[in-house]
């Protein structure tokens, strides 16, 4: 039952943000359409690779854990695509920034980590830290989001700490699943089941899709927050 939950709650973040981003974005409809192609395409992927995973025993690629080949790739694409293609940028930059922050709220799913730490399906403190983490960023991010829409007036300050505090998240979460890995010679946290979840679907969807995504996103809100802060420089002078 908790992996029917995760696989309807991990495919709808994934479509919901892919789809706003893609949506809102400044793109010709032959480029959109090709965005949720290459997103779908993607998908497919992390299914065959989730596949592929499941035969194999904990250290059988050597050093290199199994949910780290997608989430190495993806994030590699996404941010090659943000630095060397200035399309990709711009096209990402011209979402409005409340829609940015706002994808951000699916993190409140952060709740199933807990879920599975109770469960005893994942260890601590990588289930406990990347519960707790994603559900008070996701909680900020509606909070704000929902702020900027209505058009509150509020300091720019509070989002560059949230984003801060949402990237460190983020780090902290990768870090703490590949030090609690099994089958890796550099594990620090030896209580079972270590993080062998994340290697299975629907629990794959997490690294292999959606921490990519979010961290690109929020590179993106740091440039936008940064550009806004410019311009505010220069109207004042």
């Amino acid at each position: 039952m908790l992996d029917m939950i995760g696989a309807i709650f991990g495919a709808a973040l994934y479509t919901t943000v892919v789809g706003v981003l893609a949506g809102l974005a400044s793109l010709r409809p032959a480029t959109r359409i090709a965005v949720f192609a290459a997103a779908a395409m993607w998908l497919a992927v992390v299914v065959a690779a989730a596949a592929v995973f499941r035969d194999l025993a904990p250290g059988a690629l050597g050093h290199i854990p199994p949910s780290l080949l997608p989430f190495g790739a993806l994030l590699l694409l996404l941010h090659g695509g943000w630095l060397l293609a200035p399309q990709i940028r711009s096209a990402l930059l011209s979402v409005p920034l409340p829609a940015l922050i706002g994808v951000h709220a699916g993190r409140l799913g952060g709740v199933l980590f807990l879920v599975l730490y109770a469960d005893g399906r994942l260890s601590a403190p990588f289930g406990p830290a990347a519960g707790i983490g994603d559900i008070v960023t996701g909680a900020l991010a509606l909070l704000f989001a929902a702020m900027l829409a209505l058009r509150f007036d509020m300091s720019r300050s509070w989002l560059r700490l949230w984003n801060a505090f949402g990237v460190l998240d983020l780090v902290v979460a990768v870090t703490l699943g590949l030090l609690s890995a099994p089958g890796i010679p550099f594990r620090v946290f030896f209580d079972a089941p270590g993080t062998q979840a994340m290697t299975t679907l629907p629990w794959l969807f997490a690294p292999a899709m959606l921490v990519p995504i979010y961290f690109l996103v929020h590179v993106a809100i740091a440039a936008k927050l940064k550009t806004a802060a410019e311009a505010s420089r220069l109207a004042v002078a």
